[in-house]
């Protein structure tokens, strides 16, 4: 595909990778406790084996071919759920890519799928959200907006959490998808949310991120910044981390909305910050990756690629991983910037990594997901889907 065709996809439509990718971006929850994009508030992306019944979440290796996109993908107890262009939601065995069941909505399925309770929730460009039997596929609930749903739906204390292009935020409850509150924002919701003490934050393309009372929907504050808001929040100690189309990366306070300060970049910012040891790291569509002062929002350091950067960076064991559309996944250290190595696929990165035993998993334009490793960027294995793999694997693991 023309690289301006791609850009027009991009500023028209699909901006899949900051809200799957993020968004940043499936999340899990157990019991009333909830994670969000890249497994926690802070987005970083890095998964750790817990037993069962922990508020953490691991991974389980896995590779699996569908005739689509794949989006990201959750595992549950042994269990890959995943998402495709091709209108289906595969359950896969974690350990060897068995298909286990399918089920097949009315359009592409972009989103990362959130595994809580026994429950898979995503969504589909039919404009609805599904709530599946995590056991055996079975149709639990499903819930109609009116418009593609590109955000990808949190799951807090019993209530689904969603954007959609219909211009509303939706709070569903999660056992059976019965409407609990909506709020209206002024243009298409394509961020995906972020829960965090009792508040809901999320953007919109109306301009403004917004944050709501978790329970009823009410507006706690609103922040209006220059242009659309399709990166995903990050919350990290009393901060809301956030990217905007008017080149900036803003730092709110989450409790007031109040700038603590903005940083502007040179071009817009769809990545969804990620914020690690007191160090923000952003991707910009002027080519830049960025590691600013949580606190200050100076400059740490800035690495150069060798065109835009729209995924959302990954940090685990002192290192950055993140995409390019100059083909490349990179590993950069997180003090400083330099980099550790690089692997070069055969297409735009707009995926954002999921780092786990050591491996990267990350998809490309190229049609293929990549599990490189973790040290050296060395390949392990790459999967050839059938189309462009733009969300972000997510992978959530209970083991016991």
């Amino acid at each position: 595909m023309h690289l301006n065709m791609k850009k027009a996809l991009l500023c028209l439509s699909i901006v899949a990778i900051v809200v799957f990718c993020t968004l940043n971006v499936a999340t899990a929850s157990i019991g009333n406790s909830s994670t969000t994009i890249h497994n926690n508030a802070r987005h970083t992306g890095d998964h750790i084996p817990m037993a069962r019944g922990s508020t953490s979440n691991g991974i389980l290796n896995w590779n699996c071919m569908t005739e689509g996109s794949l989006t990201s993908s959750a595992t549950s107890n042994g269990t890959v759920y995943v998402g495709s262009s091709d209108n289906n939601v595969y359950a896969l065995d974690a350990m060897n890519g068995t298909k286990i069941w399918t089920y097949t909505t009315g359009d592409a399925v972009e989103s990362s799928p959130t595994v809580a309770n026994g429950i898979v929730y995503i969504e589909s460009h039919d404009h609805n959200v599904y709530a599946l039997n995590a056991t055996t596929g079975t149709k639990v609930w499903s819930y109609t907006t009116g418009n593609f749903v590109y955000s990808s739906p949190t799951v807090a204390n019993g209530i689904v959490y969603v954007g959609s292009s219909d211009n509303n935020v939706y709070a569903l409850d999660a056992m059976n998808g019965t409407k609990i509150w909506t709020y209206t924002t002024g243009d298409a919701v394509k961020s995906s949310p972020t829960v965090a003490n009792g508040i809901v934050y999320i953007g919109s393309d109306d301009h403004i991120v917004y944050a709501l009372n978790a329970n009823t929907g009410a507006e706690v504050w609103n922040y209006k910044t220059g242009n659309f808001v399709i990166s995903s929040p990050t919350v990290a100690n009393g901060i809301v981390y956030i990217g905007s189309d008017d080149h900036n990366v803003y730092a709110l306070d989450a409790t007031n909305g109040t700038k603590v300060w903005s940083y502007e970049t040179g071009n817009w910012v769809y990545s969804s910050p990620t914020a690690a040891n007191g160090i923000v790291y952003v991707g910009s569509w002027d080519r830049n990756v960025y590691a600013l002062n949580a606190r200050a929002g100076g400059v740490v350091w800035t690495y150069t690629t060798g065109d835009a950067v729209q995924s959302s960076p990954t940090v685990a064991n002192g290192i950055v991983y993140v995409g390019g559309t100059d083909h490349n996944v990179y590993a950069l250290n997180a003090n400083t910037g330099a980099e550790v190595w690089n692997y070069t696929t055969g297409d735009w990165v707009l995926s954002s990594p999921t780092v786990a035993y050591g491996i990267v998993y990350i998809g490309s334009d190229d049609h293929n997901v990549y599990a490189l490793d973790a040290t050296n960027g060395t390949k392990i294995w790459s999967y050839t889907t059938g189309n462009a793999v733009w969300s972000s694997p997510t992978v959530v693991h209970g083991i016991g």
